[in-house]
């Protein structure tokens, strides 16, 4: 899972501040974080459906964050996309 610390390095890297956690940047990036864990769970754990079922719910905040963030400032949208790798 997500420990503190890593949380700390994400906020620290896509925040505006410190304890900004309510940014979209910041939401994307932790919910990147977790889809990113869950994956590698899957590997290992094929027949685990209820996790993947969290999984898509988390693939969808993510794009409604995205479609949200792309709507109200598309320069702000194209860096986190960037940063994070999520578009080819």
């Amino acid at each position: 899972m997500l420990t503190k610390e890593r949380k700390s390095e994400i906020i620290g890297a896509f925040g505006k501040h410190d304890k900004d956690t309510g940014s979209p940047e910041v939401q994307i990036a932790l919910i990147t974080e977790r889809i990113n864990y869950l994956t590698e769970h899957f590997k290992v754990h094929k027949k685990d459906f209820h996790s993947r079922r969290g999984l898509l719910k988390l693939v969808s905040q993510r794009k409604k964050l995205l479609e949200y963030l792309k709507r109200k400032d598309f320069n702000r949208y194209r860096d986190i996309v960037n940063k994070l790798g999520l578009r080819k």
